[in-house]
């Protein structure tokens, strides 16, 4: 296992796997498969860029001279369906709330991101210094996606008929965001299990900030990743389910949720990065276990050991899911000695069949 090194490598995250977009451009109908397709296209020209441009990318300066901000610093911004970003500006920090609903909801979820992080992690925005978060929305035309490029946000409004408005979720926002906040802490890298781990990070805290901007605990948190997302002629209820992975849809054009619960059903494939949107589904349900059994507030203990793990230092970019199991094992027992914490995470990681010794 490689150690953690302090470089950062900034990918390129969608919330919409490429393997659903390619199923739907596959459509009969064109009105389905022409805006996946155009997504698709849209997304490796992204996602290229990003590899291309990553080696001379550096994180902004660190404002250490200055108080760390208790306050966000949100920009949005409207691309008019086009694809030069940012876009015009619309919003900014502290202004009146404008007519257009997508600009309204990608405010408000950045900033209840923001306040999750800083108000139960003491962590002011994703970087630990106050770092502005902005957003893009209306971006192409039918674009079936939502991204993090490293540096900002970026949602479409989907094509109507499969996909909705990508600001309609606040999971969505927040999973995309918890991007930049493993960027800035682990690094995941982005590829195998390194990468299905740093997906679903994404998932984990896009379900914290669900359940804390709407008070819910963890038995009642839907464990939904993108619920309203789907338009009504989907047979599904959200794009991932982490309480039981392989359940979200089950649909004539999309096919069948295909993400594992368990090691048993492990994927290996080339695509996708060696499948990070799949087998992301192992330890998204080791993280709704591990909540649900302790019970209360999932962000307060169980998002509080998924948190010290992945600022903690200890967490190699190419780790494995035995190795950041271990390493919530260690944390469990660190911030609160043994107890029924440690046992609850033990039993989580064995129950998707991820060692922990």
């Amino acid at each position: 296992m490689q150690p953690r090194t302090n470089g950062f490598q900034p990918v390129f995250c969608t919330i919409v796997p490429p393997h659903l977009l390619d199923k739907l451009s596959q459509a009969d109908d064109p009105l389905l498969a022409d805006p996946a397709r155009r997504t698709l296209e849209a997304d490796g020209a992204r996602r290229h860029h990003r590899q291309v441009t990553a080696l001379a990318w550096a994180p902004h300066p660190p404002r250490t001279a200055d108080p760390v901000p208790t306050k966000p610093h949100r920009t949005l911004y409207d691309c008019r369906h086009g694809t030069d970003l940012p876009g015009r500006k619309v919003r900014d920090e502290g202004d009146d709330p404008t007519g257009d609903a997508s600009v309204n909801r990608a405010y408000a979820g950045l900033g209840a991101t923001f306040e999750l992080l800083l108000a139960e992690y003491g962590r002011s925005s994703i970087d630990g210094k106050g770092l502005p978060l902005i957003g893009s929305v209306h971006y192409d035309e039918k674009y079936n996606n939502a991204f993090f490029d490293g540096e900002q946000m970026v949602f479409g409004d989907g094509d109507g008929e499969i996909f909705l408005d990508f600001t309609v979720a606040i999971d969505v926002i927040a999973h995309e965001l918890a991007h930049g906040l493993t960027q800035y802490t682990a690094n995941l890298t982005y590829q195998g299990q390194s990468g299905a781990l740093n997906e679903s990070v994404s998932d984990v805290f896009g379900s914290l900030v669900k359940q804390y901007s709407l008070g819910q605990s963890a038995e009642q948190g839907d464990w939904l990743i993108g619920a309203g997302l789907l338009a009504p002629r989907v047979s599904g209820v959200a794009l991932r389910s982490m309480k039981a992975p392989g359940t979200a849809y089950d649909d004539d054009v999309l096919g069948k949720d295909p993400q594992p619960a368990s090691m048993d059903d492990y994927i290996e494939t080339d695509e996708d990065n060696g499948g990070v949107h799949l087998n992301s589904g192992i330890p998204n349900r080791a993280f709704y276990l591990l909540a649900t059994a302790l019970g209360g507030n999932a962000w307060e203990r169980a998002g509080r050991i998924w948190f010290d793990v992945l600022t903690g230092g200890e967490l190699a970019q190419n780790a494995d899911f035995a190795a950041f199991a271990r390493l919530t094992v260690a944390a469990a027992r660190s911030r609160f000695g043994e107890g029924d914490e440690v046992e609850a995470v033990l039993k989580a990681w064995s129950e998707v069949g991820v060692p922990t010794r």
